[in-house]
């Protein structure tokens, strides 16, 4: 068995190890996600992934990684080839039509309850880039969808310097922002204007989006969370 990563969970003082998931593994991958949604206090803030689905990326349309203790699944990643279809979230951030295939998404990310805290979701992010670009697969845009005050999963977006470009419904009505990673040119040191908007006021975000702004980071005053964007 080829494992690409090993580390020390610092909260369980336990060493882990990573390795890319397949087909075999496709009822502990659906086990994890079980678990990781029965503990959600809020589960529209995650969209579960089918079994089908899990399947497609295992095939081949994609990649996942998962982190072991022993012989336990604790944590996975994937990565997904999109299909070429109206929904497809190049559109959604304003790509040509010839540039869709240059995209992959950064799909869904579970982490066992137990084992949070042990910042695995970073970890695990860090490893399945490095894999793509051993891939040599022609992808230049990473791009994934969370819902707005899904605090961690927004924590772990922006500290992969992924870029908010889009906010509006997806899956049938349910509010998410679209993020993007451009691989080959992400910096926004050159951006000169900046505000901050409160991440509840969704029609003043999407109306600095449509201008062509984007969220690069948030944070929390006087209990409230705010969005930083640059144009």
């Amino acid at each position: 068995m080829d494992w690409i990563y090993n580390g020390i969970l610092k909260n369980k003082d336990k060493h882990f190890k990573v390795r890319k998931l397949e087909t075999e593994d496709l009822e502990t991958i659906l086990d994890v996600q079980k678990q990781v949604v029965a503990a959600l206090h809020n589960q529209a803030t995650l969209q579960p992934l089918t079994s089908e689905e899990f399947r497609y990326i295992l095939e081949g349309n994609g990649l996942m990684i998962g982190a072991f203790v022993e012989e336990t699944l604790i944590a996975f990643r994937a990565l997904l080839i999109p299909v070429m279809d109206e929904e497809h979230l190049g559109r959604d951030i304003g790509l040509e039509d010839e540039e869709l295939p240059k995209v992959i998404y950064q799909e869904i990310s579970n982490v066992l309850p137990d084992y949070r805290g042990n910042q695995l979701q970073k970890i695990l992010a860090s490893v399945i880039m490095e894999e793509l670009g051993r891939s040599q697969l022609p992808f230049r845009y990473v791009c994934c969808t969370v819902a707005p005050f899904n605090i961690p999963s927004l924590k772990d977006k922006f500290a992969q310097d992924m870029q908010i470009a889009a906010l509006k419904e997806k899956y049938g009505g349910q509010l998410r922002y679209i993020f993007v990673k451009d691989l080959e040119n992400g910096e926004t040191s050159d951006r000169k204007e900046t505000t901050f908007i409160l991440m509840s006021d969704i029609e003043s975000q999407q109306e600095k989006l449509g201008e062509g702004w984007r969220g690069i980071r948030m944070e929390e005053k006087d209990g409230d969370i705010l969005v930083k964007y640059v144009r």
